[in-house]
């Protein structure tokens, strides 16, 4: 399946030197994106991303910044949200025996490892990506507790040990009055 915002960067026009590429999604591709993801709208999707082939694939670092609509996971209030979040990517060719790799955590200055499909890689996708991924997936309006106490529904604090033992006290001084 082709994403939705797609911008692929043929591996032969890669060098070893960096080189610039600025991307921004049209008005039909971030309808698509806003429907994939769960959005309300995407108003914006850009990202800036210097490109350069390494020693252990192509490297991709830069900036993905957009403007969204989301909606509140509560009330459905729309929320408009934006996001301005680093890349730091290495695509590397497939590895030929499909070796399972343990999880590994990654330091502060690695590479978040893709691989790559066909013959390039596509930069559209990892911004749309990075861009979904820097949302809050629980977004919460400013009425979004209102409603949730209208409904019944207890805060963690009002739920947790403590929350239990203010009912219980409440109850037993109920008790002693009657």
């Amino acid at each position: 399946m082709t994403p939705e915002f797609s911008r692929i960067e043929r591996l032969d026009t890669i060098g070893g030197d960096e080189r610039v590429v600025s991307i921004a999604a049209d008005e039909g591709e971030r309808a698509a994106l806003a429907a994939r993801f769960g959005l309300v709208a995407v108003e914006r999707l850009e990202a800036r991303l210097a490109i350069r082939r390494g020693a252990n694939g192509i490297d991709v670092r830069g900036t993905v910044t957009a403007a969204v609509v989301q909606a509140c996971s509560v009330t459905g209030d729309p929320l408009p949200a934006t996001v301005d979040e680093p890349v730091a990517l290495r695509f590397v060719e497939a590895a030929a025996d499909e070796i399972e790799l343990d999880e590994v955590e990654l330091e502060g200055d690695a590479l978040d490892v893709v691989e790559i499909e066909g013959g390039g890689i596509d930069l559209g996708e990892a911004a749309a990506e990075t861009m979904a991924l820097a949302l809050d997936p629980f977004p919460r309006s400013p009425r979004a507790a209102t409603v949730l106490k209208e409904a019944g529904v207890v805060s963690e604090e009002e739920a947790g040990p403590f929350g239990a033992l203010a009912g219980l006290k409440a109850k037993l001084a109920g008790e002693d009055r009657g």
